[in-house]
């Protein structure tokens, strides 16, 4: 189709829309121009909510670069994805990218949620061709939107040779800079006159965090020179926002969360260092270190180990189990290499990763706490894989007496954090440890990873391993790629 053809079989006008009341997104004009059909489309059965009409009219704005911030069952990943949708039919033969951080938290959410309540909803007359080899959606007029991983190596690499007209980064906070940074250089697809747009939405993490960096403050994060602020917007979405699509059940649990969840998942606030956490952002900033170009670890290690915390139960509300991979230097330094905290199905799935992980760093040994999970733990582990050497701990005093000696381990410039592990560095810096707060399920398998491998009385020295690991995707055991990390 001609673009003269499209543009008369849209029949589509130029409105000029005043934007007014749009509170926390930066106006980069008092007025705007878009594209707007000459009468709304038969299919749209779905009523946006006033925030998410917010968010369409700042996605019209001249910025380029747009962050949906806030609490969770907002409504950001969905007006994100119907925009996309939009923009993937109005232009054929464009390319859309959806990525996040963990493939399968992806494909669970956006590939098999998401995505069809948009279409459902938005799109029921659509045709569609769901291509759930690759992961993409393929639309008539030849338009696809691509879902992808980032801890996927192969499908990241695939991703990294094309051209998208638009990205959404989805559950930012777990995403680094560098993968943010690397993503918009692929906002390269020319098609029409449509402009390139890339999308990010999370529930807010620290200030420190490089979304807050560039969108509020407007600073490049690793170089502290200021951004071009008009091509940055943002805006506030909160679930009191969406409250006609959340059940009050949910609003209640909501409100019964520790005051530090309860400003990020209810009120959308990003969070300061607190005085009361045993880490601040600076501390593990000032010993952090990369993996070399070629993926492999930038130090020698004498000792691998795997930390486990378990989940009591594997229900959606309950708690992550965490899993942690750290290493002992050459130097006695501790290096945290691996953050696999997860909501897993049940125990067998976090016992495959926890073993893949074994497998894959050629780790000495996998700790488990056993005061939730007993001689199970070890009986799951082993039937994974029996040969794996395995060791149980018990606590046996609070949580702040066993963390205080880690934290002194990093106060002390001993302890480094390889690559940017978002998720736990979140944690440990808004752990209200000194006022008796529960400590999460990360801190908990990072606590026993570094007592394991620097605390104990005469810990075992281990023998030298040399910087051979490369950084890649452990599937659950089973599947082909474990295997082939098993044997190399």
């Amino acid at each position: 189709m001609s673009k003269s053809q499209n543009s008369a079989s849209l029949k589509k006008k130029k409105t000029t829309t005043a934007i007014q009341n749009l509170p926390d997104a930066p106006l980069i004009a008092d007025a705007m121009t878009i594209d707007a059909p000459e009468k709304k489309p038969d299919h749209i059965t779905f009523r946006q909510t006033s925030r998410q009409n917010q968010a369409l009219a700042m996605f019209g704005q001249q910025a380029s670069e747009f962050l949906l911030v806030g609490g969770s069952r907002s409504g950001k990943s969905f007006i994100i994805v119907y925009h996309q949708l939009a923009l993937a039919l109005q232009h054929p033969g464009s390319r859309h990218l959806i990525a996040r951080f963990r493939f399968n938290h992806a494909k669970n959410s956006i590939w098999l949620d998401t995505l069809k309540k948009v279409l459902k909803l938005a799109y029921p007359d659509v045709k569609v061709k769901w291509r759930n080899t690759d992961y993409y959606l393929e639309f008539e007029n030849g338009s696809q939107v691509w879902l992808a991983g980032l801890d996927d190596k192969d499908r990241t690499e695939k991703i990294l040779g094309m051209e998208f007209l638009t990205v959404f980064l989805n559950e930012a906070s777990q995403i680094s800079y560098e993968a943010y940074t690397t993503l918009k250089t692929r906002l390269a697809q020319k098609v029409d006159d449509a402009r390139p747009q890339l999308f990010v939405d999370a529930n807010p993490p620290s200030k420190k965090h490089w979304m807050y960096q560039v969108f509020y403050n407007n600073t490049e994060p690793e170089t502290n020179t200021s951004l071009d602020k008009p091509r940055y917007g943002h805006l506030l979405m909160n679930p009191a926002d969406n409250s006609d699509n959340i059940n009050k059940e949910y609003m209640a649990t909501l409100n019964s969360l520790p005051l530090r969840k309860r400003k990020r998942f209810r009120d959308g606030e990003f969070a300061d260092d607190s005085e009361c956490a045993l880490w601040t952002d600076d501390l593990i900033n000032a010993t952090r270190m990369r993996r070399l170009a070629d993926g492999t670890l930038p130090v020698s290690l004498k000792r691998i180990v795997v930390a486990i915390d378990p989940a009591v139960s594997s229900k959606d509300t309950s708690d992550e189990t965490g899993i942690i991979v750290a290493g002992l230097g050459l130097d006695d330094h501790l290096y945290v290499l691996e953050d696999k905290t997860d909501r897993y199905p049940g125990p067998t799935d976090w016992a495959r990763r926890a073993v893949a992980l074994y497998q894959h760093y050629r780790a000495d040994r996998i700790i488990g706490e056993v005061n939730n999970g007993g001689d199970m733990i070890e009986t799951v582990l082993r039937g994974v894989d029996a040969s794996i050497s395995y060791k149980p701990v018990h606590a046996t005093r609070d949580k702040l007496t066993r963390a205080e000696p880690v934290a002194a381990i990093y106060e002390q410039g001993k302890a480094h954090h390889i690559d940017q592990l978002l998720e736990l560095e979140l944690e440990m810096t808004s752990w209200e440890a000194k006022k008796g707060e529960k400590s999460p399920n990360r801190i908990d398998a990072l606590v026993w990873a570094a007592t394991e491998l620097c605390l104990l009385p005469g810990h075992i020295t281990g023998r030298a391993r040399f910087n051979f690991r490369k950084k890649t995707e452990i599937r659950l055991l089973g599947t082909k790629k474990v295997f082939d990390i098993k044997n190399r």
